[in-house]
């Protein structure tokens, strides 16, 4: 099996034709996904619970008479913590730790509420409070990720969240998971994964569900007789998944929604090649949509780094994902200049942006668009995926031009604060009185006249 990302060159006539197909994707969902969530979703909604526990069984194979034989407990958390090897519990509160103690810098600089007072006495600010409950979806079954687990709840616990309901799917094993039928409905205890019911333990989920799928995205939206009603959903799902939350945004709000996952790598030749192969192996192993792209303005260096995915690529376990990938939407693009390296990686605004040079901080204040930029040949991609502390949800397809990672602030809302004082409210009505009957809004001009001294005769 061969992997040859597409060999590209800003001095090339057809590079920029070259470059957008290589970046497009498209985000649209099938049709019939779209309607086969649509009918899960409104199912949901009028039969709750029932619904629940019917797709769970025919989507997961996980038969339960009650949402009770779902619910995972506390007990259930400390459990898998106590029965897992003691250097992933080591690894799990390590890391816990880091995300825990980044996002609460990242509350004291952005998450506090704040007010003043002006020269008339009027005081202006801003509170902020928390979501009273939010809902984080965990992907299950053989695709098991602790470590999103952490980057969801940890930011929600520092923001005073004070409850925070789990989904997971955990599918009976040979069940059909998207939505066939006829699976054996011979157990009650899926696929559950110790390290994520770990994580919850490490993290202190509140309670959590053994569902996922369209029905749990539900679920935490609507609320049933067993599922809360949550403020907020986040959380990395499929297609379903997808699908749902944006069709339930507005009756909640949610975090984003994904693309395929992403590297780009601005590399200017003094890194190791192999160490660079394996960044771009470590998204392409996600699944064949994922992007991969190299810039670099070295070509023997592109050679070098080429000549490494083959000899690396057959140590791989997951190897067909990655060739696919690879071979799909990857690249190595051969650019003039460090700099216009750093331009076209401000067009792209990857996911997940390395700057694999030795003087990364010579190229990080020219890029202005990247989910999370890492610095510096150390510092690869997958240590920010578990450990380095910043969240590692992030958004995806072109989109971190304009939002950003998920972070304690995806977990807290503002309200203005505004108290006018006697002389303030001279000074402010009469400026509000005038722009109100300008709008043709006569209640509201009365209503700051009526605090003037002297009150003005109404106009007609």
């Amino acid at each position: 099996m061969q992997a040859k990302p597409v060999r590209l060159s800003t001095d090339s006539a057809d590079f920029e034709a070259a470059f957008r197909d290589r970046l497009h994707w498209s985000a649209d969902t099938d049709a019939a996904i779209e309607q086969r969530v649509a009918d899960i979703l409104a199912d949901v909604q009028a039969r709750g619970d029932a619904a629940v526990l019917d797709y769970t069984a025919r989507f997961d194979g996980l038969a339960a008479d009650s949402m009770a034989g779902l619910e995972l407990t506390q007990a259930d958390f400390k459990a898998a913590f106590d029965a897992i090897p003691a250097a992933q519990r080591d690894a799990l509160q390590a890391a816990a730790r880091r995300v825990r103690s980044y996002h609460e810098a990242q509350k004291k600089a952005s998450g506090e509420s704040w007010s003043y007072r002006d020269e008339d006495g009027t005081l202006l600010g801003q509170k902020v409070t928390p979501l009273d409950r939010v809902g984080i979806y965990v992907p299950g079954g053989k695709a098991a990720y602790p470590s999103s687990l952490l980057m969801n709840a940890i930011p929600a616990h520092v923001a005073g969240v004070q409850e925070i309901i789990m989904v997971v799917p955990t599918p009976v094993r040979g069940s059909v998971a998207t939505g066939g039928s006829g699976a054996q409905l011979a157990s009650t205890k899926g696929e559950r994964n110790e390290l994520v019911l770990a994580a919850a333990y490490v993290a202190g989920v509140t309670r959590a569900f053994t569902i996922g799928g369209a029905q749990a995205v539900a679920a935490l939206a609507y609320g049933t007789d067993t599922v809360p009603k949550v403020d907020k959903i986040t959380g990395p799902g499929n297609a379903y998944v997808a699908s749902a939350k944006k069709r339930v945004f507005g009756t909640v709000g949610i975090d984003m929604i994904a693309g395929p996952s992403e590297i780009l790598v601005l590399a200017d030749g003094s890194t190791p090649a192999d160490w660079v192969a394996m960044d771009l192996f470590s998204q392409a192993e996600h699944d064949e949509l994922a992007q991969s792209i190299l810039l670099c303005p070295d070509a023997a260096y592109i050679d070098a780094v080429q000549e490494a995915i083959d000899r690396l690529l057959p140590t791989m376990p997951r190897a067909e994902i990655i060739a696919k990938s690879l071979n799909g939407r990857g690249a190595l693009i051969h650019t003039r200049s460090m700099e216009e390296a750093c331009a076209i990686s401000n067009r792209i605004a990857p996911e997940h942006l390395e700057v694999s040079s030795n003087e990364p901080h010579r190229w990080e204040p020219l890029l202005r668009h990247a989910g999370a930029i890492f610095l510096g040949a150390y510092t690869s991609e997958s240590l920010g995926d578990y450990c380095a502390g910043p969240n590692h949800v992030l958004p995806t397809s072109g989109t971190a031009r304009f939002s950003s990672p998920l972070g304690v602030y995806d977990f807290q809302k503002r309200s203005s604060l505004i108290e006018v004082s006697e002389a303030g409210a001279q000074a402010l009505g009469t400026i509000a009185a005038e722009l109100a009957y300008g709008e043709g809004l006569q209640a509201h001009a009365r209503a700051a006249e009526l605090r003037l001294k002297p009150v003005p005769p109404a106009r007609g």
